[in-house]
């Protein structure tokens, strides 16, 4: 195995080369993979034709998997395409049509696209997400990724002393908000209740390395013992901060790329595509986080 770093990312993002995802894998291979990914972040796997049960069998490595569920999307159990440990990321409904320009889950879906921490709305948040490229766009549809932790370390000392013991509030409403998506209307109140908000700090710590990252994401709503506006200011901020053009990395998809991040150390979203006419067909497992934060 051979983890490749780029000038333009010394210490973020890491390209892989000399390991077959459809086989098993040596347990030193699988401590090195982890150990890039505690050091990098973010890792590109090139050419890696799996199915679904190779990419869940390469997740499990990593720890236990998040189920993909009523809490994390609104799609109703018999139109689901994937099973439960997988969450579909794609534009298609179970007949792998793309969704028309109304659908309610092509809306809520559209929420990729802003910069987000997967499952930081839930109470223990995700820790690796593992995503393969089935069928990518002929155009658009690249994922950004950002360095939280360089993004920490660049601030200056009275911002770091200040969101050192901030609380917020996570949720998928908050998101969807921005998007002007109406979960009272399309939603139960039952349903609702999957999607309550739950606390996180906006500074957390990567064991492993001992460094300091922002903890954020477009499902903050509020900073607690704010208001809700001085809050999405004080965040709004954050995140124009921390998306800085070189805190990024951009990748360009190809059919069969897998790439491997740290929630824990960034920020990610998806970018547009001709999502009413194209198939982008993308798969993702995520690895449950280890503990709550709070």
């Amino acid at each position: 195995m051979n983890v490749e770093t780029r000038t333009e990312y010394p210490n973020f993002v890491g390209f892989v080369y000399g390991v077959d995802l459809k086989k098993d894998l040596d347990i030193e291979i699988v401590k090195e993979i982890d150990n890039a990914i505690n050091k990098l972040s973010v890792l590109v796997f090139k050419d890696q034709n799996i199915d679904d049960s190779e990419q869940v069998r390469f997740t499990k490595y990593f720890g236990e998997i998040e189920a993909s569920g009523s809490k994390s999307n609104i799609t109703k159990a018999k139109d689901r395409r994937l099973s439960t440990d997988l969450a579909d990321v794609s534009n298609l409904d179970k007949n792998n049509k793309p969704f028309t320009k109304d659908d309610p889950r092509r809306i809520f879906n559209l929420g990729n696209r802003l910069w987000h921490t997967d499952s930081s709305f839930k109470e223990i948040p995700a820790k690796y997400s593992l995503l393969s490229a089935r069928n990518v766009s002929k155009e658009g549809g690249n994922t950004e990724f950002a360095d939280m932790r360089s993004a920490y370390d660049n601030l200056e000392s009275k911002i770091k002393n200040k969101i050192d013991t901030m609380i917020c509030e996570h949720s998928l409403i908050y998101s969807r908000q921005r998007l002007g998506f109406d979960m009272v209307k399309e939603l139960s109140s039952e349903e609702i209740k999957n999607f309550t908000p739950v606390e996180q700090p906006l500074v957390r710590k990567n064991k492993v390395t001992n460094r300091k990252t922002i903890f954020l994401s477009s499902h903050i709503g509020k900073i607690k013992n704010w208001i809700r506006p001085d809050s999405m200011c004080f965040i709004d901020d954050l995140i124009e901060y921390a998306t800085q053009l070189k805190f990024k990395y951009i990748h360009e998809w190809s059919k069969n790329d897998l790439i491997i991040w740290d929630n824990r150390q960034t920020m990610h979203r998806a970018r547009a595509y001709d999502d009413l006419k194209e198939n982008r067909d993308m798969r993702r497992t995520t690895v449950l986080g280890e503990e709550k934060l709070i």
